[in-house]
């Protein structure tokens, strides 16, 4: 090898070390949590009713808060983490009751073309909350 060619050859192994540590130290960054504005407020609920459900927000894989009606909001914590729910934020469920209990199953829906059912979780007790005096 000459010697142009190895410094060559050794400037881009440098290159592509530097470029993998790059990648190794930007993935493993961590995104900032969000903060929790709510602080629980009560006692839990094993169920609440569906015509109440105005919105939901799912928090992470294994929170979800209920919107309800006059923005009264019920924590869901899951038994167990739920995959993929916290990156894709939409559920199904389905239950022949007027409510939602803590005995009832979600299942995670993945956006693709059409919509792909996921990942099936049980559901906790629902923890009313408050927002926390500042």
């Amino acid at each position: 090898m000459t010697p142009t060619l190895y410094k060559c050859a050794t400037a881009l192994a440098a290159l592509a070390a530097a470029t993998l540590a790059v990648s190794l130290t930007a993935g493993a960054a961590t995104p900032a949590k969000k903060v929790d504005p709510y602080v629980e407020s009560g006692k839990a609920v094993s169920c609440i009713p569906l015509s109440s459900i105005r919105s939901t927000d799912v928090r992470d894989d294994r929170t979800i808060d209920f919107v309800t009606n006059g923005r009264k909001i019920y924590r869901n914590t899951l038994p167990q983490s739920c995959p993929s729910l916290g990156f894709e934020r939409r559920f199904a469920y389905k239950t022949s009751l007027s409510q939602l209990c803590s005995v009832d199953i979600i299942t995670v829906l993945y956006s693709s073309p059409n919509l792909q059912r996921g990942a099936s979780c049980g559901l906790g007790e629902f923890q009313p909350m408050e927002k926390a005096a500042k």
